[in-house]
């Protein structure tokens, strides 16, 4: 199947598991539902669940109830996105080629639409038809992703306090391995773990995800640069007038494109032992880092 229609396909089938595990606009407390809704039916890549099918998919093929398994890195993602949004934090207006959240609904609603999603996604792991050891590795997986140790939530900590530090590759690296990377690395990890991947099979999907982690943030960094707010659904140029530190401020826009592709190549080696199985991934790949938008 051709990568774009793969990806349209993936991205139909989280759609519909989101559609049906987030309470409809109409159910009580209506406020919090619409929020929810709101943005996490904004459009959007949906990358992590497509990464999630397609790393299930290269160890075993179709296995049902994937759909919810990708559905909660959706929920954790957009929640992560209203977050990130406040006026607290990044304070932005536009995200995904409409006005923010607490723009919509008011800080305190978008906080709570946050919590909502963060908490629904175990909820969702918690009633997954499979063992109760795979449930457990699950939800430990999305845990640590989303956490302080390495994870997005300690990433974000350490992009904010990093507007006041020199901007080093070594904090850099840091940043984006937990910020971007971790909950990427997961998405991959959590499809190969429910569709039953032995040790190798694990290391190998893991490492991929180390790689095209990276390679999304570099990529998200210099597109930053490079489009418009049209382009790019969210305000152009931020990470410049936040002092962010980004791959293009600390090695340059061709150093940054040249460490992007040589991710794309270690994140095709690191599937090799996968075959054909992973030619999804591979496309994945590519397109993460070829992508314009």
């Amino acid at each position: 199947m051709d990568i774009s229609d793969y990806i349209a396909e993936s991205s139909a089938r989280a759609e519909r598991a989101l559609n049906v595990l987030v309470p409809v606009e109409t159910a009580l407390p209506v406020t919090i539902h619409k929020a929810m809704r709101y943005s996490l039916f904004a459009g959007g890549k949906r990358i992590r669940p497509v990464l999630c099918f397609a790393a299930c998919e290269a160890v075993a093929g179709q296995v049902p109830g994937i759909e919810n398994v990708a559905a909660t890195l959706e929920m954790i993602h957009t929640y992560s996105l209203i977050h990130d949004d406040l006026p607290a934090l990044d304070n932005d207006d536009l995200r995904r080629g409409r006005p923010t959240n607490h723009k919509v609904f008011g800080e305190a609603m978008a906080i709570l639409a946050g919590d909502s999603l963060l908490t629904l996604a175990f909820e969702v792991l918690g009633k997954l038809p499979t063992t109760p050891d795979k449930a457990i590795r699950l939800v430990a997986e999305l845990a640590t992703a989303s956490g302080t140790v390495g994870g997005m939530i300690g990433g974000q900590v350490e992009d904010l306090e990093g507007e006041a530090q020199p901007p080093t590759a070594e904090l850099l690296d840091r940043i984006h391995r937990a910020k971007t990377g971790a909950l990427l690395r997961a998405s991959v990890r959590m499809g190969a773990i429910y569709a039953g991947a032995n040790d190798v099979q694990l290391t190998a999907l893991s490492n991929y995800g180390e790689h095209i982690g990276l390679a999304f943030q570099i990529v998200d960094d210099l597109l930053d640069v490079e489009q418009s707010s049209e382009a790019l659904g969210k305000t152009a140029g931020k990470d410049a007038a936040q002092h962010k530190i980004t791959f293009p401020a600390v090695h340059g826009m061709e150093a940054s494109r040249q460490m992007a592709a040589r991710e794309l190549t270690m994140a095709y080696q690191a599937v090799e032992l996968l075959g054909e199985r992973a030619e999804q991934l591979r496309s994945i790949a590519d397109l993460i880092v070829h992508r314009k938008a």
